[in-house]
């Protein structure tokens, strides 16, 4: 079955990486929330695809040196820009969730962690957090940075992992026998459906996966007619940003349509 990510959660509706955003989400039929960390000063899982709240609160400052405290102020709704230039969510409320309140709120739900930030580490802090909420089985670890998913599962996470941006490189672009001596170590590739000239959404890519057991899903996908090219091609799991226009055509949710 084709496994639909929520990228950020319902992120053409509501604010991006708020709880609001994820329920939504999990109303249209999405399977699981795909999101972002960053580890505050205080040694806080806090969920932003940036760095900084400069784009989502207005307030230029790193999340790694401010404390959950000064986080939590912040305002997650101002970022949202609708069509007609206007904020519709500011000063509704909308705070930057953590990890371990999100894993709490939504016990059920799969989620799809990208850990974003390098330095200071973020692993541990991690780790220990999906161990204590005994989340591992629902939370796969995700980052561009394969030196950081190498370091995930040297620590022994018992979780599904992502290929990183070297080891997806390597997969499409060594000669099979070198791919099949030493294959990626994650569970998923997560692509968009090209890089440069590269192109990853192709049946030889998608072959080369599945004969692994890796599984392949691609990002951003907004529009219905591409998630439904992908899915015809072979893909396992599509992210999208609009679950409310994808959902459907992949016979999930209220207004499923059968594929």
């Amino acid at each position: 079955m084709v496994r639909l990510y929520a990228h950020r959660g319902a992120a053409a509706e509501l604010p991006e990486n708020t709880l609001a955003a994820f329920r939504r989400a999990l109303e249209l039929g999405a399977d699981a929330l795909e999101t972002d960390a960053h580890l505050t000063r205080d040694g806080h899982l806090v969920l932003s695809h940036d760095p900084s709240g400069r784009r989502m609160a207005g307030v230029n400052r790193e999340i790694r040196r401010c404390t959950l405290a000064e986080v939590r102020s912040w305002d997650a709704g101002w970022g949202f820009v609708d069509r007609e230039g206007r904020r519709p969510f500011a000063g509704k409320g909308l705070r930057f969730p953590t990890l371990e309140e999100a894993l709490a709120e939504l016990p059920q739900a799969l989620f799809n962690v990208d850990l974003k930030q390098r330095s200071p580490d973020m692993i541990p802090a991690t780790l220990e957090l999906l161990r204590r909420m005994r989340a591992a089985e629902r939370v796969l670890l995700a980052s561009f940075h394969s030196a950081m998913l190498r370091h995930v599962r040297r620590l022994g996470y018992r979780g599904p992992t992502s290929s990183g941006r070297s080891e997806v490189a390597r997969l499409a672009l060594l000669p099979w026998p070198l791919v099949r001596l030493a294959p990626p170590r994650g569970t998923r590739v997560q692509v968009p459906p090209s890089v440069g000239a590269i192109r990853l959404a192709s049946k030889t890519f998608l072959d080369r996966c599945h004969r692994l057991g890796i599984r392949v899903d691609y990002w951003t996908i907004n529009a219905p007619d591409e998630a439904l090219r992908l899915v015809a091609l072979g893909a396992d799991g599509i992210m999208t940003d609009d679950p409310a226009r994808i959902a459907p055509v992949l016979g999930k949710g209220p207004q499923a349509r059968p594929l």
